[in-house]
């Protein structure tokens, strides 16, 4: 294990961001505006907005795959903003990661958000192989060398669980050197399926974004062996996690109802699939979506109605987008805005 690694309560916010965009026309944001090409990643409401001509808060961000019910991370900030006063101190929120990881606070290192914990893992495994089409694209933009798993079975592997953007979870005999659990415990119900702690796995990457809805907070964490994260951190730029993120990471995983929250992904993401045409099976709290009319069209038609999409043309489906389970009142706006036409 210590090889390198190549060898406040629910919040009362409404989900649904804002009100309703102005009718599609010129004097909108209608048929008129042109929409952004979509970047590599999704959660570009605000570039989208400016481009329409209306307030990121009239969007309905569906790009960003965030759990609705949520607490109010925002409020529950604002009572810890003493903590912009100081250094970051970790200790106290890497302790209460690791108790919900079920394991000690040497096997944890938090992060500048998951992509950090992505880029120290692959920057430590130099060379992997990652399968493309359909793999997250930040794990090969930090890798020294990727290859293609058929080519080299035996090259150490980076994998999503569930993956994204398919949304299903890997069978229990499926195997990685990495998995990427992101989106885990809002499929599962529980934080981690568990391969680093059973030996199975060199490395696991994690997020708070998508949980606690909070991707400007930028928490994420990598759970290895302490020799694996003794040579991570050493990497890490110091005081990578924030203040105000090290102050609030205790709270949010004390209000951590994971199984709720999972039955309830599981429960709307029936409802989308019933409700909206071309949804594929899915274990994640978003879906992928087969657009007849490409992703890129289908991304700039609904975001005229004010819903915003993941086209998924940058992992190599050009013909799909990826949607995020939203709430009942998210399912509303965005099956009338995918019947408008």
């Amino acid at each position: 294990m210590a090889a390198p690694l190549r060898d406040a309560g629910r919040s009362t916010r409404t989900p649904v961001l804002g009100g309703r965009l102005p009718p599609p026309g010129p004097a909108g944001c209608g048929s008129g505006p042109l929409v952004p090409e979509a970047g590599d990643h999704g959660g570009d409401a605000e570039r989208v907005a400016a481009a329409l001509g209306c307030g990121v808060g009239d969007l309905l961000d569906l790009s960003a795959s965030l759990n609705p019910d949520a607490p109010d991370v925002a409020a529950l900030a604002a009572r810890r903003l003493d903590s912009l006063g100081r250094y970051p101190e970790a200790a106290a929120a890497t302790a209460a990661m690791a108790a919900a990881l079920g394991t000690d606070g040497d096997h944890v290192l938090l992060t500048n958000g998951g992509a950090e914990a992505i880029a120290l893992v692959c920057a430590d495994l130099g060379r992997a192989a990652v399968a493309r089409p359909a793999e997250f694209s930040l794990y090969a933009r930090h890798l020294a060398e990727v290859v293609d798993p058929a080519d080299d079975p035996a090259a150490p592997r980076i994998r999503s669980n569930p993956n994204n953007p398919t949304g299903r979870r890997a069978g229990a005999g499926e195997r990685a050197a990495v998995w990427d659990e992101a989106f885990y415990p809002l499929a599962a119900g529980r934080w981690s399926r568990g391969d680093v702690a059973a030996g199975r796995a060199v490395a696991a990457v994690g997020s708070l974004t998508k949980v606690f809805a909070c991707p400007g907070l930028r928490v994420g964490y990598v759970h290895a062996a302490p020799a694996v994260i003794r040579r991570l951190a050493a990497r890490q730029p110091r005081w990578a996690l924030n203040g105000l993120a090290a102050a609030l990471v205790p709270e949010l995983l004390a209000r951590a109802d994971l199984a709720a929250w999972a039955a309830a992904t599981a429960r709307r993401r029936a409802a989308l699939a019933a409700a909206v045409p071309g949804v594929e099976p899915s274990d994640a709290n978003y879906v992928l979506v087969a657009a007849e009319d490409g992703a890129a069209a289908t991304r700039a038609r609904l975001a005229r109605r004010g819903v915003l999409v993941r086209d998924c043309t940058s992992f190599g489906l050009p013909g799909h987008v990826r949607v995020a389970v939203p709430d009942e009142a998210g399912l509303a706006r965005l099956v009338e805005a995918w019947e408008a036409g």
